[in-house]
């Protein structure tokens, strides 16, 4: 199984809509898709339907090892996608895992071979993380295999960059040297702003190839969709956002593992 977080420390710049939009997408095309919400708002969890009063166990009870990975997975309405949802106890996880030995290796334990293995298998996983560099955040870099980060065209996301690859070299140097970026991705693209432009041109000049060529735009049918407790790309496949997410997906999958592309 391969494990990609998504995650940027900033708030607001599209993790969720993004984990959400790239595991109905994966899920759509064959690859068995797990989504792990590692966000105490659980926005994940909603934007897949699974109501507050429908979870049992959470990505808390994985964390804290007070369930294994097969009780917390539920299924979604969306085939070929389960998630672990995200509760509000999530919220006290950061202060009660500070007493915890190996607090950071939490949810790379709960993902093992073993674990995934007894939970049926995946061929991916994604995991949504909080707008934070917090210990759930640590945890998710250290269980993941690869990291994409949506980044939203303004100035401010291009400084929170810079610490989140910061942030990045000090988890591949103490906790997982295995962990890599396998891109960034611009959201809430707005081509009618000077500075939309500006900001991506000088992100790509910063990272190159590192930046999937495709730009996820502000369109208001992604931001309708978690009302109803679905994916853009089924709420309506045919708007920008979720052509655009197609698009990402298939950038995506080129630059996974030569292995895992025929899932």
């Amino acid at each position: 199984m391969i494990r990609v977080a998504i995650a940027n420390q900033k708030g607001g710049v599209g993790k969720t809509t993004t984990a959400i939009n790239m595991a109905t997408a994966l899920a759509a095309t064959g690859w068995k898709t797990l989504l792990v919400d590692l966000d105490p708002q659980g926005n994940a969890s909603t934007g897949t339907g699974v109501g507050t009063d429908q979870r049992e166990w959470s990505s808390y009870d994985l964390l804290m090892g007070e369930a294994v990975l097969s009780d917390c997975i539920m299924q979604t309405r969306i085939p070929g996608l389960d998630i672990v949802p995200a509760t509000v106890d999530l919220s006290g996880a950061e202060v009660e895992l500070v007493a915890v030995d190996h607090r950071t290796d939490r949810l790379r334990h709960a993902l093992s071979l073993d674990a995934v293995a007894a939970a049926g298998g995946y061929d991916i996983c994604f995991i949504d993380c909080p707008p934070s560099l917090g210990l759930l955040t640590l945890n998710a870099l250290t269980a993941a295999d690869t990291l994409l980060v949506p980044l939203q065209c303004e100035f401010f996301a291009l400084e929170g960059l810079s610490q989140l690859l910061q942030t990045v070299e000090r988890v591949q140097q103490r906790f997982n040297a295995d962990l890599g970026i396998i891109g960034v991705a611009l959201t809430m693209f707005d081509r009618r702003n000077r500075l939309t432009d500006q900001v991506s041109a000088d992100v790509r000049q910063v990272l190159g190839n590192l930046v999937f060529d495709t730009a996820i735009p502000r369109n208001v049918r992604l931001s309708e969709a978690p009302s109803h407790g679905l994916p853009a790309l089924i709420y309506d496949q045919h708007c920008a956002g979720s052509k655009a997410y197609m698009a990402l997906a298939r950038e995506l999958i080129a630059r996974l593992p030569e292995q895992r592309k025929a899932a």
